[in-house]
């Protein structure tokens, strides 16, 4: 009995000190102007092999909140973001997730980034009656799965498709094809999408291999698919295609390169240097050059994050104005229920593009095929490049 009364004391003082926390909080947020604060939950792979993209979230979902709270807030409000690390495992996804959930000052969640974690969350906020918006989940399943998930990537049988028929058919010309991707909810789905477009645009996928998180020596696999003699080699994943293109390139083997996944990341040119030169690639975003205000938050991100951004942070960025523009629309109450509904016919314009969800709650995005030359991306076909 002592030592539950000592427990019971411990978690009475924790709470109290929260509380006392959160007073403080909400009182140095009215002294500024506002009405209060909203905390939101982020969640992205901080550490581990994805690193880039939750640090990613957690600068641009920052940048978000700061030019929103700049502006008098949202409905009011100052936005508090709570980033958390997932590691990019499911569990620990969860974990927070719950944690989350039970917070009742957190009125919606920010990630995961990757399609399994997001996936394996979406029990739990469906339970809680949370938003859980992501800014990169991208398997079809994913956002049906609970009224409280959306995402705003695009989904793999709609970018999936257009690699195959686009960019392995109709730009490159390739009929015999390699396929080596990560066997995750994500790598999956991507990788049955992809066979299916690929079957009926006439191309013979001659070998295809796959392998698990944190896999570090591809060299065997790489060996199976050079003796299928491709044409081509799609890479599918986000964390590893550095790793698989610079031992693809180590065994001596120039055939051409071609990924899924990864989108503009200047980590992976950095971490590939002269190997990608020529890797082929599909993005719904790239940063425009003659574009200034895209230029300005390509820069002010770079100054921040010491990297380049892809389309994954920008995503995260327009994540919170979505949140941002659902809890104005709540009027004087806001609750966790009305920011999903707010959320749900939201149309929004972000620095990715329109964004309008569909009865599933994620978007249907058009893409772009870039490549690198010369250690830097390019754009070689638009949007239209896929027009019927």
């Amino acid at each position: 009995m002592k030592k539950l009364a000592t427990v019971l004391c411990v978690l009475l003082v924790f709470s109290m000190a929260l509380f006392a926390n959160g007073n403080k909080e909400e009182e140095a947020a009215k002294a500024e102007g506002f009405k209060g604060i909203i905390k939101l939950g982020v969640l992205g792979p901080l550490t581990g092999t994805n690193a880039e993209y939750g640090v990613g979230f957690k600068i641009g979902t920052q940048m978000a909140a700061d030019r929103i709270n700049a502006a008098g807030g949202a409905n009011g409000y100052k936005l508090v973001l709570i980033p958390k690390d997932s590691k990019g495992d499911p569990k620990e996804s969860s974990d927070l997730t719950r944690q989350f959930c039970d917070d009742s000052t957190i009125m919606a969640i920010i990630g995961d980034f990757t399609s399994g974690c997001s996936m394996a969350n979406a029990p739990i906020v469906d339970d809680a009656k949370i938003v859980q918006l992501s800014p990169t989940a991208s398997n079809p399943k994913y956002a049906g799965m609970s009224d409280y998930c959306f995402s705003i990537m695009g989904r793999q049988d709609g970018e999936a498709p257009f690699f195959a028929k686009y960019i392995i058919s109709k730009y490159l010309g390739v009929k015999k094809l390699g396929m080596i991707y990560i066997n995750s909810d994500w790598g999956v789905s991507a990788a049955e999408n992809f066979k299916a477009a690929a079957i009926a645009n006439g191309i013979d996928i001659v070998a295809s291999v796959n392998y698990v998180q944190d896999e570090k020596d591809f060299s065997s696999l790489i060996t199976k698919l050079k003796a299928a003699n491709p044409e081509a080699l799609i890479i599918m994943d986000q964390g590893a295609v550095a790793q698989v293109i610079n031992q693809v390139r180590a065994m001596g083997w120039d055939v051409p390169l071609t990924t899924l996944g990864p989108g503009t990341s200047e980590q992976l040119i950095g971490l590939t240097g002269a190997n990608s030169e020529g890797l082929v690639l599909s993005t719904p975003f790239f940063f425009d050059p003659q574009v200034p205000d895209l230029m300005a938050w390509k820069n002010e991100f770079n100054e921040k994050a010491k990297f380049n951004p892809s389309v994954h942070p920008a995503c995260a960025y327009d994540c919170v104005y979505l949140i941002a523009n659902a809890i104005a629309s709540c009027g004087d109450t806001v609750t966790r229920q009305g920011i999903r509904d707010n959320l749900a016919s939201n149309e929004y314009m972000g620095i990715t593009g329109p964004i309008k969800f569909n009865k599933d709650g994620d978007i249907t995005r058009s893409y772009l095929i870039c490549a690198v030359e010369n250690g830097q991306y390019v754009v070689k076909k638009g949007f239209d490049y896929s027009a019927e």
